[in-house]
């Protein structure tokens, strides 16, 4: 089939009937609950670009085995303009949402294909293992599913391994083996838009011990597969707050589900690697499944930091306080952050390396270091929006304020510097409060904080290979020259 529009994707929601539960109701139609419904749209204008003759060439390429057009997600980067394709995609889908949702398509198809290029690795244990990767990505690619994905367990006790919690099947792990295929049992999270999503596929990054065997699994099943559960977190907005009053909680609400599999029978033909401690812990540096995504991962976030930093800018110039040098600096300091992140993009894409088997992978330093960035810059930037604001994000009237006898207060006292009007200065200030002070904006913010994980244990992983990769030249000529210097003295 190739690349399917909005109306395909909506009619595939529509079709699929999982269990999804949100404040403690069985949601029993996902496309006309209210919640849900905006951002579906949302996704489907997302689909509908692919054919869009503005954007068609540039985020969707030929596929050579089929003859159809597909995505350039899908695209297996072999050279430095491939790298350039792939960014493509990222950019359109991300200013299309301005960054705001952070698992469009275009993410976990990336996970897929580096799982599928580097299937190797999965034969390297088991050769019905890679067969089925292979099989998986060219189904999701000719199909142009959306993917969700649950890598982390439950938040239950930390200081103990998935084997030593209280009861075993507290993390997903595997029950036993049947004809059909694997039982498994246990819970799952983040599964961000697991709701509006057609399947889910779940890997884990390392951290896996002897005794953990059970719970060393990847594997993709549909989201209405008998036995899977999807339990909502509470929602950011109610699904019937308007765009004026609300123009990103009303559109991009971006659902985050814990899943829980209930003896949940995963066929053979869709298991990607079982009972192995090792497998497991390899699988997300040895594939490509940490670096390749945060390419996409880094084009979102400039995106999502390049938007914080134009509201700032706009809510400063709206009402003139930005002819002010302490707002100046600090405006000056989002620029700097987001043009940084911006040119260490470049870079990883300029200085990519070439794996054994031919895939063109962007700098390691480079992308390590966005992500780093990342979670510091982003909440920044939401200080100074909250900085630059001040008191006046507090007190926007409503749109039925504008409609109704209050009106000419509203356009008296509301009025911006000169040359804006109350209803422009609203909207800016509605626009600002979204992203600094609704829920909505704090869910973003958390989210960036912690979107690849512990902060600052990526720090100290990124450091350890650094020491590991790089030598001390320079301090080695520098300490050279003063021990000849002790040595010529000595004699």
């Amino acid at each position: 089939m190739g690349i399917r529009t909005g109306a395909q994707y909506i009619e595939a929601i529509k079709k699929r009937k999982p269990e999804v539960w949100m404040a403690g109701r069985k949601v029993e139609d996902v496309f006309e609950e209210p919640v849900f419904k905006q951002p579906i749209l949302e996704i489907a204008k997302l689909y509908d670009m692919q054919h869009d003759p503005a954007y068609i060439e540039k985020i969707t390429h030929i596929c050579e085995e089929t003859g159809e057009r597909v995505n350039n997600a899908f695209l297996v980067p072999k050279s430095y303009e491939d790298l350039k394709k792939r960014r493509a995609i990222f950019e359109a889908f991300a200013k299309a949402t301005f960054g705001l949702m952070g698992r469009t398509p275009d993410f976990l198809n990336v996970v897929l294909t580096s799982f599928y290029h580097n299937a190797w690795f999965f034969e390297k244990y088991d050769k019905t293992w890679a067969e089925n990767v292979r099989n998986y990505y060219k189904f999701v690619r000719d199909n142009d599913l959306f993917l969700t994905h649950a890598i982390i367990n439950p938040q239950n006790d930390r200081s103990k391994s998935s084997h030593e919690q209280k009861d075993t099947y507290t993390h997903l792990g595997a029950v036993k083996e049947t004809p059909e295929g694997l039982v498994v049992k246990g819970a799952k999270m983040l599964a961000t838009l697991a709701p509006i999503t057609e399947e889910v596929i779940i890997y884990s990054f390392p951290g896996f011990s002897p005794g953990d065997e059970r719970y060393a699994l990847a594997f993709a099943i549909p989201l209405d597969t008998p036995g899977l559960r999807i339990i909502c977190r509470e929602a950011m907005q109610d699904g019937t707050r308007s765009v004026f009053d609300h123009p990103l909680a009303s559109r991009f609400e971006e659902m985050d589900a814990l899943l829980v599999f209930d003896d949940v029978v995963v066929p053979w033909d869709r298991v990607f690697l079982y009972n192995n401690v090792e497998a497991a812990n390899k699988l997300y540096p040895l594939t490509g499944a940490g670096q390749q995504p945060a390419h996409q991962t880094g084009v979102r976030g400039l995106v999502k930091l390049q938007f914080a930093t134009e509201v700032a800018m706009k809510l400063a110039d709206s009402i003139g306080v930005d002819g002010y040098l302490n707002v100046q600096n600090d405006l000056a300091e989002l620029i700097q952050s987001l043009e940084s992140i911006r040119a260490l993009l470049d870079v990883a894409e300029y200085r990519y390396s070439m794996t054994e088997n031919g895939e063109a992978m962007p700098d390691y330093v480079a992308l390590e270091t966005i992500r780093g960035l990342l979670p510091t810059k982003y909440p920044r930037a939401i200080e100074v929006m909250q900085i630059v604001g001040a008191g006046g994000l507090l007190m926007s009237p409503t749109g039925a304020d504008f409609e109704s006898a209050l009106r000419e207060d509203i356009e008296n006292y509301y009025v911006g510097r000169a040359g804006v009007s109350s209803l422009e200065r609203v909207s800016i200030f509605k626009l600002a409060w979204d992203l600094c002070g609704e829920a909505f904006g704090q869910r973003l913010l958390q989210y960036e904080r912690y979107y690849t994980g512990d902060p600052v244990r990526k720090r100290g992983i990124f450091f350890n290979n650094y020491k590991r990769l790089h030598t001390h030249d320079m301090v080695d000529e520098a300490l050279k020259v003063c021990t000849m210097d002790k040595e010529v003295a000595a004699n």
